[in-house]
């Protein structure tokens, strides 16, 4: 091989190894945000294949689907000091993609732990203003729906 040919050769290397470092795909299932040096932008690419400036954007892609956290069992205390042993979970996605890279780094784990904190306290403060009964049977639907619309308030 002459050096002519070896030039060209590293030459088509480098082109096709920027091009393929420029093209990233976004599936159905996802959301994305592109990171242009340091700073979310304002376009959040949809579905399909898109390109990206090499070493200026950064794609982050996180999983658009619905979630679900379950939690293992938690002990509350109702307003008669009567302790419950509560199992909960929660059904979730992300709606605001902005706030949750901001809020949790793009961290699945982090906004996990978020929500379980959230919801525990909720939890807590919802089981602590009513008796066994109401919690048990009486006011299920009514509890439900408070914890639900407290939840959706605070996360």
């Amino acid at each position: 091989m002459n050096t002519k040919s070896m030039l060209l050769t590293v030459v088509a290397v480098l082109a096709l190894s920027v091009v393929a470092s420029s093209v990233y795909v976004v599936k159905e299932y996802e959301k994305a945000i592109v990171i242009r040096l340091g700073s979310l932008q304002e376009e959040k690419p949809g579905p399909g294949l898109h390109f990206r400036i090499p070493l200026v954007d950064n794609v982050k892609k996180f999983d658009g689907r619905i979630l679900t956290l379950d939690e293992r069992a938690e002990s509350f205390y109702t307003i008669q000091s009567k302790r419950l042993e509560v199992d909960s979970f929660a059904k979730w996605r992300i709606s605001d993609l902005d706030n949750y890279y901001v809020f949790t780094n793009g961290s699945e784990q982090n906004a996990r732990v978020l929500l379980s904190s959230r919801i525990n306290n909720v939890l807590r403060n919802e089981i602590g203003k009513r008796t066994l009964h109401e919690v048990v049977s009486g006011e299920r639907d009514q509890l439900m729906a408070s914890l639900k619309e407290e939840i959706n308030k605070t996360a």
